[in-house]
């Protein structure tokens, strides 16, 4: 049996962070409302992992593509429905195909394979697929490379298929009939349409083909975030090294409707050069206003490193045992870097979110995972002190993130190497005066890793 400790230390890598918004609203529900949810009787702001792990899993790419970081040069993934596009963008500009035909053959080809497209007559999704797939990134360049290389044969295989699903269509068209009149007839229910005209099957060597390009690979993203792919059995699914969680607000918490007015520059230029007060009136008022939710507070967030899981995940995709080790070593840096740096870019620019660095990050590792959670079950008092509150968030928040620490240290051997990072010099004063943390204190994200 593989044993569950990797050579740098403990299976699980537990990061946990603190840090404080104010006035954004990096994530939102179908309302354009701020998430929230209730806890310890409560109502919390919440920003969802799913929000969480895009952010780190863009800002790890992008540094690899830029040639940043440990993982510079590595391969990494894309995910989106855009395969049949950025195919026939090869076929076109690389091997010279027609853009047209390029197109057609590239989605029959992918949708052979097994994955479902959009409706044909739409043009804004006909050649998109119905579902978001997470592939290495150079997995266009590889379909269309191999369908350059067996033209001869995928072109004559491409036009029997096309012309069979005309074909079927048109059949479907024309012998289509309303449920009840169908089943009028049959005796049974029935959706009113005829069955498809039997396709030409793939060609076993380009299915292959398509199925490998498509495969994990050895994309970090991937093997760290993972994907779920159910359109295609025999394409094999990855279950992610990283655990996230939602983050939420360690106290009780309210959104604010910020009331808005966008001014109209012509609009004001015509008034500020008006020759009567009839003119000006004429051109007064707003161009625009609204109202905009913002959410401000200290949030709890947490994430785990499977680093075993991560391990297997890339010797699946193809890695030797040592290749494995050198990438995990530098995929765990990455994902504590990302897990400190990254963030939702949702309006970015109206309100600097993405500016924001933590308050204090606390890593350790275990034989499993921990969350602490618990510690903000009951939502932090900010009145004053001498009026029976515990006093700012921030700092209150980081004194009993410790505390939950240095108890648990105490009643669970596995964890150890426990190392915090602060950005904020009062929290760094706060640090210095604490007794056991449980955690020793570190100067930038590198050092949270063994």
């Amino acid at each position: 049996m593989t044993s569950t400790t990797s050579s740098v230390g403990a299976q699980f890598l537990s990061l946990h962070l603190l840090e404080t918004l104010v006035a954004v609203l990096p994530v939102r529900d179908e309302n354009g409302s701020p998430k929230s949810i209730v806890y310890g009787g409560a109502e919390r702001h919440m920003i969802t992992s799913q929000a969480r792990r895009r952010a780190e899993r863009v800002h790890t790419r992008d540094r690899a593509n830029a040639g940043i970081g440990a993982l510079a040069g590595r391969s990494t993934g894309i995910r989106t429905r855009e395969w049949a596009l950025i195919t026939s963008r090869e076929l076109s500009t690389v091997h010279g195909w027609d853009p047209d035909e390029a197109i057609r053959t590239a989605r029959a080809v992918i949708e052979a394979t097994g994955l479902k497209f959009g409706d044909p007559a739409k043009k804004t999704v006909a050649n998109l697929t119905k579902v978001l797939l997470f592939a290495p990134a150079d997995a266009g360049a590889r379909i269309a490379a191999h369908v350059d290389a067996q033209s001869e044969e995928l072109r004559a295989w491409a036009a029997e298929y096309l012309a069979a699903q005309a074909a079927a269509s048109a059949k479907n068209r024309k012998g289509a009939r309303k449920p009840e009149q169908e089943a009028a007839e049959s005796g049974e229910g029935g959706d009113g349409n005829t069955a498809d005209a039997k396709l030409p099957a793939l060609p076993a060597a380009t299915r292959a083909a398509v199925l490998t390009a498509l495969a994990p690979r050895d994309a970090i993203d991937i093997a760290l975030y993972g994907r779920f792919l159910a359109e295609i059995a025999d394409s094999p699914n990855v279950d992610g090294a990283v655990q996230s969680s939602h983050a939420f607000t360690v106290h009780e918490a309210e959104q604010v409707d910020d009331f808005y007015a966008a001014a109209d520059d012509a609009k004001l230029d015509r008034k500020k050069n008006a020759l009567d007060f009839l003119d000006a009136a004429d051109d007064a008022g707003a161009g625009m206003t609204g109202y905009q939710s913002l959410i401000t507070g200290t949030f709890y967030r947490h994430a785990v490193l499977d680093r075993l899981k991560l391990r297997r995940n890339l010797q699946a995709a193809g890695m030797t045992e040592a290749e494995a080790e050198e990438a995990s070593a530098a995929a765990e840096k990455e994902f504590v870097n990302a897990f400190v740096d990254a963030f939702p870019e949702a309006k970015k620019n109206s309100t600097a979110s993405t500016g924001s660095l933590p308050a204090l990050v606390l890593a350790f590792e275990g034989e499993r995972p921990y969350n602490y959670a618990a510690a903000f079950q009951s939502p932090i008092d900010e009145n004053p002190l001498d009026k029976g509150g515990e006093g700012p968030a921030g700092p209150a928040a980081v004194k009993r993130l410790l505390k939950h620490h240095a108890f648990v240290v105490q009643r669970r051997p596995d964890i150890r190497t426990g190392r915090v990072l602060t950005y904020d010099p009062q929290i760094d004063e706060l640090l210095s005066s604490l007794k056991a943390p449980g955690a020793m204190p570190v100067t930038s994200a590198e050092e949270l890793t063994a």
